[in-house]
């Protein structure tokens, strides 16, 4: 976690103002700022940015935060992501301690074991940043002047506008054309910026020669919009067909999709994003009207691929060819999807006739027909249930039996944040295995997890319950109650548990959005909480069986939880004033204990 003092000086020294101009055109209204939210689609603006608080929200659909949340929401990127982006804008470093375990978490070979080789590895990265621009700029220049090149993209049905939206290049055929750009091209190979940028080969005692040699050339873009690698396809029938920068610095296959910083964009008013499995399918799409479609590169879908998409959207559509490969490519796409599941979040399967590719199929039937196939996506609840039953004899007990067992160690991956859906797949299981929901007993709960708590998450009721947590949990569901919390009796002592400070800070926190209060979902209060010492508490009070799916009053639980605290608080106080000598209490003290002896 970046220390606390970190954020908070850096939220002083930015303004939430230019943060958001750079995205969003916003109008001065009165105090505040005003745009059409970007974050669903309406006509009359409703998002509200105010400069004294530092704070925006949408009246609209509920969104709301500090200029990192909507960096965060906007553009999807993690949290060290949006802190390093604004502080680079706003001139300041991550201290080196930061740097390391940045570098640690998104998986960076170069993580530095000392302030100095830290330095020197984001001096390294400017320069690859450099270097890839340089080649960027070098094979668009080449791409002009190539007229096979240019047949070749005519051939493919790309326009030239498509051609400079998608900055497309070409490498020349030759092995050291890059010299001409580079004028260390020839220094020592040990080192080389350009081998470190993954442009050229470089073996110690040998000539370096260029990466990509005539082939056509697809920059891979990062969330800051910088280029950090490329695809380059063969113009013949060379192998391999499709040539990707190495894993670099700055290039990470696992993390990374072609076209995302402007296909989530597109996502956001659209309301889902498509995978495809090419360039040129991306390409394509977009020439014909649908914006929204991203690619993996070369590697298949990773839970880092699937945790950035469903920041931007609630809706994932998988596309794939008919055939033997696609469905297997489909089924290591499902199997990644399952930890990362969530209720409200919806993953689809698509699967184009044989033969067909979403470039082929979209040349020849058009936008309309192609978004028709998309509506017809298979949920993947649906896919699962029918691959896992596809080669199977439900007709027989042994087949039944054999449905329950396979399907187990799939459904114990789905996490506490997907319980509903969770439940509704093995409903469906269920009823294709032929069993009764009543019988065995407990049937449904079959590969259930165990939440953080160490208890199966299918429980109605925590195990205990302590009254401040009881009301963090009422609050959680139904933030109107914090205007009945006694806060007299909230700051009653001295001396505070974890979590009594965790309900004074809720309920602060509540209290000071009074006006957006009701707008409030627990994923909104854990992303204000993140960065605070109660991170850890407050997840741990969410994962938590949801209040309303509790049997119970959530007025009597209130009044209840009320009561034992003050009871609580009572003895606390008067065994706070017993261990003072009666001589020494105040005549204030010796009326209070008096007061709390008969109360």
């Amino acid at each position: 976690m970046v220390a606390q003092s970190f954020i908070q000086e850096l939220l002083n020294r930015v303004d939430i103002v230019d943060v958001i101009t750079r995205h969003l055109p916003l109008k001065k209204k009165g105090v505040n700022f005003t745009a059409c939210c970007p974050f669903h689609d309406e006509k009359t603006p409703s998002f509200s940015v105010s400069q004294s608080k530092q704070f925006y929200h949408c009246f609209g659909c509920g969104k709301h935060g500090n200029a990192i949340d909507f960096l965060r929401e906007y553009s999807g990127l993690s949290f060290i992501e949006a802190v390093e982006t604004i502080a680079a804008d706003a001139g300041l470093s991550l201290p080196p301690h930061e740097i390391q375990k940045t570098a640690q978490f998104h998986g960076n070979q170069a993580t530095a074991s000392s302030p100095e080789t830290q330095n020197d590895t984001v001096l390294s990265s400017v320069n690859l940043y450099a270097c890839i621009d340089v080649a960027a700029k070098y094979y668009r220049v080449q791409l002009k002047q190539s007229p096979k090149a240019i047949a070749y993209l005519q051939k493919r049905g790309i326009t030239g506008q498509t051609a400079k939206q998608f900055g497309i290049g070409y490498a020349p055929d030759g092995w050291q054309n890059l010299a001409a750009v580079f004028t260390d091209y020839h220094s020592d190979s040990l080192g080389h910026p350009l081998a470190e940028a993954g442009l050229v080969i470089a073996q110690e005692g040998k000539k370096i020669y260029d990466r990509f040699r005539d082939r056509i050339m697809f920059p891979i873009l990062n969330h800051k919009r910088k280029v950090v690698g490329f695809g380059g396809r063969v113009l013949d029938n060379g192998e391999p067909k499709y040539l990707n920068s190495p894993e670099t610095p700055l290039f990470i296959k696992s993390r990374e999709l072609y076209n995302l910083p402007s296909a989530s964009l597109a996502a956001r008013k659209a309301g889902r994003i498509l995978v495809v499995e090419g360039y040129l399918d991306v390409i394509m799409l977009a020439q014909c009207g649908i914006a929204y479609a991203v690619a993996t590169l070369g590697t298949a879908t990773t839970s880092l691929h699937i945790q950035k998409l469903l920041r931007y959207t609630d809706e994932v559509i998988f596309c794939f060819d008919g055939d033997k490969a696609g469905s297997k490519a489909a089924w290591r796409a499902l199997e990644t999807s399952l930890p990362q599941l969530k209720d409200g979040k919806n993953i689809k399967f698509l699967f184009l006739p044989d033969g067909e590719d979403p470039d082929s199929y979209i040349r020849q039937h058009g936008q309309k027909k192609f978004e028709n196939l998309l509506e017809q996506a298979t949920p993947l609840s649906l896919f699962l249930c029918n691959e896992l039953s596809r080669k199977i004899n439900l007709e027989t007990d042994e087949g039944c039996t054999r449905l329950i067992k396979d399907a187990e160690p799939l459904l114990s991956q789905i996490n506490a944040n997907a319980p509903i859906l969770a439940f509704m797949i093995k409903k469906r299981l269920a009823e294709l295995a032929r069993i009764d929901q009543n019988y065995p007993p407990g049937f449904l709960k079959f590969g259930q997890k165990k939440n953080i708590l160490g208890r199966p998450s299918h429980l109605t009721r925590p195990l205990s319950v302590t009254p401040c947590r009881r009301l963090i949990q009422i609050l959680l569901h139904n933030p109107g109650y914090v205007k009945r919390l006694d806060r007299e009796l909230l700051d009653m002592g001295n001396s505070k548990s974890e979590e009594m400070r965790l309900l004074i800070a809720l309920a602060d926190f509540l209290n000071e959005w009074d006006v957006i209060k009701n707008m409030f979902t627990k994923e909104a209060v854990v992303l204000h909480f993140d960065q605070t010492p109660y991170r850890a508490l407050l997840r741990n009070i969410v994962q938590d069986t949801p209040i309303m799916e509790a049997d119970w009053d959530i007025e009597a639980e209130f009044v209840g939880g009320l009561t034992k605290l003050r009871e609580i608080q009572r003895k606390l106080r008067m065994t706070e004033l017993h261990a003072k000598p009666l001589n020494l209490l105040t005549p204030q003290e010796k009326q209070e204990l008096q007061r709390l002896a008969i109360s």
